[in-house]
Formats: C-alpha cells, structure tokens, sequence
C-alpha cells in the first residue's frame, strides 16, 4: 500500500496540501497517485506569479504510463516552484511529500479537502 502522510489534507485528485504558515501552502502528489502513475519523466508546474483555482487543471504530469492533469486544490497565487522536480521529475516518485513537493500557493482559499484517514480509506492507502 502506498503511504499516506498523516499530517496533510488530500484532494480528490491525488494532490495533497500542506501548511506552511499564514496562508502559504506546498502543493505535491500523494504516493498513491505516483505509485499509480509509475516513474514520472516531466512535470509543466504553473508560473510564479500565476493564479490558480481549487479544482482547476494548473499542470501536467508525464509518466511513462500516462500523461495526467494536475489540479489546484486551492485558489490563490503561486509564489514559487521546485526546480528540483522540473530538473529530476523522479524526485516525486522518490519523495513525494518531501522533496519532491511541486510549488507553494498564496491561498485565498482551498477547495474540497479530505483529512489523510478519510484519503487513505478512499484511496487504499496506508497511514
């Protein structure tokens, strides 16, 4: 099963958001959503100063599987992304809640999140 981080909040699509103070917040992919995808190749974040919305595509992610949408699970600016994943993309298979974290968003507000439990239980995966 793939590990769920039980500190974070989870989208319907697989991305999970975490609190980084005031109203920033990282945005990566969940490890069921990598495990799922298989060894990632390319990722297209959204720009630095670029607005985002809860449950809007904002990117792609290129596996050797498939080519799958990345959503906003919040809306707000994006003020920064991880060069790290746009020069390896397989750091979110790696570390996908930690250093393979894709970009921070200034979030006015968030759309639909799941606690990790309830992300775990829908998705098969493992706390």
């Amino acid at each position: 099963m793939a590990k769920v981080a039980p500190e974070l909040q989870y989208s319907d699509e697989h991305e999970w958001v975490a609190r980084e103070g005031g109203n920033l917040v990282s945005i990566g992919i969940s490890a069921v959503a990598t495990d799922a995808l298989g060894d990632i190749v390319y990722v297209d974040l959204p720009e630095v100063g670029s607005a985002v919305t809860a449950g809007e595509t904002c990117g792609e992610v290129e596996s050797t599987k498939s080519v799958s949408d990345l959503y906003a699970p919040v809306t707000g600016e994006v003020t920064e992304i991880n060069p790290a994943v746009v020069d390896d993309p397989a750091l979110i298979n790696t570390d996908p809640y930690g250093a393979g974290w894709l970009f921070k968003v200034a979030a006015e507000s968030e759309g639909p999140l799941l606690s990790a439990q309830d992300y775990a239980s829908k998705n098969g995966g493992d706390l």
